[in-house]
């Protein structure tokens, strides 16, 4: 184990300070200071070693944790490199993106708080990119089998790197002109840079993975013709439909989902043109939303100059402590801050938004909310208690329902679960033979760490599918998650 006597003399956990808000909200750089080499290995040293560690559970790749974390401790860093890579292919995304299940399942945290496992992670992966040890790892053998992998977020990505490294050739589709979904354009620059996407990338280019960015499947090539062309598919495209809210005044403009406007401006922090960009620069901005999606926005509207931002989440607000009913090692709903959260704003629970209100021209001007009541296990505005919030620009994060289906249905004769997610067997394979389905597309909206943990399991089951066998690990399967081939 690490220190035996480390989470006796380091009660509390420590991480790296955030810069000051007046300076960080003036540029889109990564929120976080460097981290001290001595405070990781301090904190490191906190892990128990358990008998039975239940953060691998916590986490659904089964990060090695208590490895990694005495490896760290001991100064071996590049050891440590290897033991997290075992099972998870992008750590710099997790370690910067991942809500951190693990730490909620921490024997430590029952009565202290849990290791920063999250922050070790990601210490683990910039210290093995800032050394090299991040190397190409091209297979010994080609099998001669093809696979399309269409959509390059995480899962998308995960898949590929297993597939190739089995010896397939691989290639990944992404319709956007950059690859890397929403790893690209929905994560804001202040939580992750490009630059860790673009070092992950060229490995894999090294390794022998192939990209085709500006491809839309279903469009400029058919999935059937696609189909016919690999000996498997794995579709990878994310549940990207986001969820509405029809209600009166909802076609006034400025009103956009988030989406839309993240991605905007995540192009032009690449230093994209982006013409008539939807912008927060001197606007009341209200985000709808309490999401990971929706702090997204409130950061970016900082940076951007808004005039005041407003959050609204119809629900109840979490507590800040862990709840009973959720015990040790669930993972609890608690209220968070965010580094966006702490930038500024207002944050109002228990609000549902009634109309849209415009100003006679056509554009937004206002917000009519209610407080939230529950009748019969339902959310409604209460009423008498509507008010007016001031609005030159909505952005709605209420999260998403499931992948675009109909080129799919039509092209392909992908069925569909009553949950709106592709239909798949507990082998990823979906009703079209050959085709595999893994990620958000597949299990519905999760977090990054199913994404990438579905992508190696699904390329386990391709594997198998081309060969027989396989010795690619499978971290989990799809009845874990209860999603069965019942079509809608």
């Amino acid at each position: 184990m690490a220190d035996p006597k480390g989470f006796l003399k380091t009660t509390q956990r420590e991480l790296p300070p955030r810069r000051p808000v007046p300076v960080r909200i003036m540029d889109y750089k990564e929120v976080y200071e460097a981290a001290d080499p001595a405070m990781v290995r301090r904190q490191a040293g906190r892990c128990m070693d358990c008998g039975i560690p239940f953060c691998h559970k916590g986490c659904p790749l089964g990060n090695l944790i208590p490895e990694w974390n005495d490896l760290m401790w001991r100064g071996e860093g590049r050891a440590a490199i290897e033991r997290l890579h075992a099972t998870n292919n992008f750590p710099e995304f997790t370690g910067r993106l991942c809500p951190a299940p693990c730490e909620s399942s921490c024997v430590l945290g029952i009565n202290q708080p849990a290791v920063t496992i999250k922050q070790v992670e990601v210490s683990i992966i910039d210290e093995a990119f800032a050394h090299g040890w991040v190397e190409p790892e091209p297979p010994q053998r080609l099998t001669g089998k093809t696979v399309a992998v269409v959509g390059s977020g995480p899962a998308g990505l995960a898949a590929a790197q297993q597939l190739t490294r089995a010896g397939h050739t691989v290639a990944v589709y992404e319709r956007d002109d950059r690859i890397g979904g929403l790893l690209r354009y929905g994560i804001p620059d202040f939580k992750m840079e490009k630059r860790h996407l673009e070092a992950r990338l060229r490995q894999m280019r090294d390794e022998g993975t192939r990209f085709r960015a500006g491809v839309e499947i279903g469009v400029d090539i058919s999935w059937s013709d696609l189909r016919s062309r690999y000996d498997a598919v794995v579709v990878t495209t994310g549940a990207t439909v986001p969820r509405d809210l029809p209600i009166p005044g909802r076609d006034l403009a400025g009103v956009h989902f988030a989406m839309e406007y993240l991605v905007e401006s995540n192009r032009a922090v690449a230093g994209d043109q982006v013409d008539h960009q939807i912008s927060a620069h001197g606007k009341h901005v209200v985000v709808l939303g309490g999401g990971d999606t929706g702090a997204d926005c409130i950061g970016t509207a900082h940076r951007q100059g808004a005039l005041s931002v407003t959050n609204l989440a119809i629900g109840v607000q979490p507590p800040e402590a862990r709840p009973s009913h959720q015990p040790w090692p669930m993972t609890p709903t608690l209220f968070e801050m965010s580094s966006a959260h702490e930038e500024g704003g207002e944050r109002t629970y228990l609000a549902s938004t009634v109309e849209f209100l415009g100003d006679g021209a056509g554009e937004v001007r206002a917000l009519r909310v209610a407080e939230t009541e529950f009748v019969d296990g339902r959310r409604v505005p209460k009423s008498g208690t509507e008010r007016e919030i001031p609005a030159d620009l909505v952005l709605i994060a209420l999260g998403f329902t499931g992948p675009e289906r109909t080129a799919l249905e039509d092209q392909l004769g992908a069925q569909f679960t009553a949950r709106g997610s592709v239909a798949r067997d507990d082998d990823y394979a979906t009703t079209a033979d050959g085709v595999f389905v893994a990620g958000d597309a597949g299990r519905g909206q999760s977090l990054i760490v199913w994404a990438i943990a579905e992508g190696r399991a699904a390329a386990a089951a391709v594997d198998r599918h081309l060969m027989g066998a396989t010795a690619l690990p499978s971290p989990v399967r799809p009845a874990d998650v209860a999603i069965g081939l019942q079509p809608a």
